[in-house]
C-alpha cells in the first residue's frame, strides 16, 4: 500500500470537485471588527471586511468580555489545571454555569470544550440512562448531533426536515413503552429556517417523549434575555435539554447543555467527552459568564434589534438585485450559487478584489446543487460596510454570467 499516493488521491479528489477547503490567514483587530487583516500566500497584507463570521454580535470585542478575561487571567493564570474532576473546576465555571441555567429557566446546566462536543457527548450517552431509548432526529441536524447519535449505539428514526406527520408516523409506529427522544434545532444554519418547536413539544408529550433542542445558532440572538428562540415563544420549559454555544452570539468559547439537575448530573457522572476532556480556561469561562450576563440585559436587547434589522436590509438589498437568495426569516442570508467551483470562484474574487472575506459552502455542508456563499450581518456593519458588499456581488453576479431571479426559498 502506497499510502502517500492515497492522500494524495483523496485530496486530489476535492480539488478536482472544487470542494478543496482553503483556510485564509485573517488578523482580527481589537476594536476594529468585522475589519480585519488578511496576510496573503506571498506575505503581504491586505485589509478585508469580515462577512461570514458567527460572532454574530461582536461580543468577542466587547469591552465588559474583555475585562472579564483580562482580570481572570491575571487572578488564575492561563490554564485551568485539568479535567473537571481533577482539579479543573473553578469558581468561574461554576458562575457560568449558574449563568446558562438562568438564562434558559433550566436547573442546571453543564459546560463542555464546544457546542459539537456537547451534542455529541450527551446523545452518545442517553441510550445509557435511558436503556432502549429511541431517537428520532431531524435530517438536517448538525453533524456533532448525527455524530452522537450514530455512537450511542441505541436505536435511531431520521425524520424528514420539519416534517410533523412523519414523524408522528415513526412514533407512533414503536413500542409505546420504549423511551424516546425528540432531536431537533431552532435555527438551521445553511438554509436560516426554523424548527417547529411547538409542534415538535406537542407530538413529544403525546407519545411521552423527552425533547432535545439545538439552540447554537440562536441563543444571545433571540428572546427578551438571549435565551434562543425557545425563549422567544415561551417554550423553554417544554424543552427537557437545551444545547447551546458560546462561541458564536456570545463571542467567546466553548458548548453546554442546560437541563434538569438530575440530567446534568447523570451526563456529566457518564459521559466520557465531559469526564476526560480538560476544562475551559477560567478566562474564556470569566469572558462568557460576562457576555451572557450583558447580553441578558438592555445592551443585549439594543444588539438584538439592530441585528435584525442588518440582516433585513441586506436581505432586501440582494433580493432588490435578483440575486437567489434564500429568506426563511432568521438572520441567516444564504446566497445560493449552485456550483462548487463557481462559488469558490466567487469567494476568491470577492476577497482578492473587493476586500470582502466570504467562505463558499459546499457539499457535503450542503446538497449538491445548492453551493452557497453564507452572509452574516452583523450590528457592526454599517452602511459603507454594506454598500461595497451589493456593489461587489452586482458585479461579480455579472461578470461570471450567473443566472438572477427573484428570490429562492
Amino acid at each position: 500500500m502506497d499510502y502517500t499516493a492515497k492522500l494524495d488521491e483523496a485530496i486530489q479528489r476535492l480539488h478536482d470537485e472544487g470542494r478543496y477547503r482553503t483556510f485564509i490567514d485573517i488578523e482580527r483587530k481589537r476594536g476594529q471588527f468585522p475589519h480585519a487583516t488578511w496576510t496573503r500566500p506571498d506575505g503581504t497584507e491586505q485589509p478585508v471586511t469580515v462577512w461570514c463570521g458567527n460572532d454574530y454580535l461582536g461580543m468577542g470585542q466587547n469591552p465588559v468580555v474583555l475585562a472579564a478575561m483580562k482580570e481572570a487571567v491575571d487572578a488564575t493564570g492561563a490554564g485551568s489545571g485539568g479535567t473537571r474532576n481533577i482539579s479543573g473546576t473553578t469558581v468561574y465555571h461554576k458562575r457560568l454555569e449558574a449563568e446558562l441555567a438562568d438564562l434558559h429557566g433550566k436547573e442546571g446546566a453543564l459546560v463542555f470544550s464546544s457546542a459539537y462536543i456537547a451534542n455529541d457527548a450527551t446523545l452518545s450517552t442517553l441510550p445509557t440512562l435511558f436503556p432502549g431509548l429511541i431517537i428520532y432526529s431531524d435530517e438536517l441536524n448538525h453533524a456533532s448531533m448525527i455524530e452522537g447519535i450514530r455512537r450511542n449505539g441505541g436505536s435511531k428514526r431520521i425524520f424528514r426536515h420539519n416534517d410533523l406527520d412523519h414523524l408522528r408516523e415513526l412514533l407512533a409506529a414503536d413500542d409505546p413503552e420504549a423511551p424516546k427522544l425528540i432531536a431537533f434545532e431552532s435555527v438551521y444554519s445553511m438554509d436560516g429556517d426554523f424548527g417547529p418547536i411547538k409542534e415538535l413539544c406537542d407530538l413529544a408529550e403525546e407519545f411521552n417523549a423527552l425533547t432535545y433542542l439545538d439552540e447554537v445558532h440562536a441563543v444571545g440572538m433571540y428572546g427578551p434575555r438571549g435565551g434562543g428562540v425557545a425563549e422567544r415563544d415561551g417554550l423553554m420549559g417544554r424543552i427537557d435539554i437545551i444545547n447551546g454555544t458560546l462561541g458564536k452570539a456570545f463571542g467567546v468559547f466553548g458548548g453546554y447543555i442546560a437541563a434538569s439537575a438530575k440530567m446534568c448530573d447523570a451526563v456529566r457522572s457518564y459521559a466520557p467527552g465531559f469526564i476526560f476532556t480538560t476544562s475551559i480556561p477560567p478566562a474564556v469561562a470569566a469572558g462568557a459568564a460576562a457576555s451572557i450576563a450583558f447580553l441578558k440585559g438592555e445592551g443585549g436587547v439594543t444588539l438584538r434589534e439592530q441585528h435584525q434589522t442588518q440582516a433585513k436590509i441586506l436581505k432586501t438589498r440582494l433580493k432588490g438585485l435578483g440575486l437567489p437568495i434564500t429568506d426563511n426569516g432568521s438572520h441567516i442570508v444564504p446566497l445560493i450559487v449552485g456550483d462548487p467551483k463557481h462559488t469558490k470562484l466567487m469567494s476568491d474574487m470577492m476577497l482578492e478584489h473587493y476586500g470582502i472575506y466570504v467562505q463558499p459552502v459546499n457539499f457535503p455542508t450542503v446538497p449538491r446543487g445548492t453551493e452557497r456563499l453564507r452572509f452574516t450581518p452583523s450590528p457592526v456593519h454599517g452602511p459603507n460596510e454594506m454598500d461595497h458588499l451589493i456593489k461587489a456581488l452586482d458585479a461579480l453576479w455579472s461578470h461570471c454570467a450567473l443566472n438572477r431571479a427573484e428570490m429562492a426559498g
